[in-house]
């Protein structure tokens, strides 16, 4: 495991993230695309996951619910490309309709080990600290820190 790079330059649309996981690609791939894997770990620690549809193939869409005592939060988004090296999907939060980013996930094989780098490209500068300022890095980096546990449990 190494830790999360999280990088959002001032001034640019852009955030980008870098995490090397102790797993194979193979196995990061599918934690990424499993409903039931995905339900184990995307989230920040302390919410509850609902996934309401997750058809994660190139055409798919996906729909999940974040609840915690503070609320319940929703996020959607439709799969543009799902293959053994890269995802591209859309990502809006029901919290702001209509600001949608386009993500694109590349798992780059590292012999047993896998880096995963993704890029969210926002409509604005404006929504993109608008989403750093929501408490993005927090999400990022526990959901990950859950993502090794499971890759630990050989799931």
């Amino acid at each position: 495991m190494t830790g999360t790079t999280i990088t959002a330059q001032p001034g640019t649309p852009f955030v980008e993230v870098t995490r090397e996981f102790a797993a194979s690609r193979e196995k990061v791939l599918r934690a990424h695309t499993d409903p039931e894997l995905v339900a184990r770990w995307l989230g920040p620690r302390g919410m509850e996951m609902e996934i309401i549809e997750y058809d994660s193939r190139s055409g798919g869409s996906y729909r999940y619910v974040h609840r915690n005592d503070r609320g319940e939060f929703g996020f959607r988004g439709v799969f543009h490309a799902v293959t053994g090296e890269r995802i591209v999907q859309t990502f809006e939060f029901d919290g702001a309709p209509g600001q949608v980013s386009l993500e694109t996930a590349t798992f780059t094989d590292l012999g047993g080990r896998t880096r995963l780098r993704s890029r969210s490209v926002f409509l604005t500068v404006e929504a993109r600290d608008a989403a750093v300022e929501s408490g993005m890095e927090r999400g990022i980096t526990e959901s990950y820190e859950r993502l090794d546990a499971v890759l630990e449990k050989g799931e």
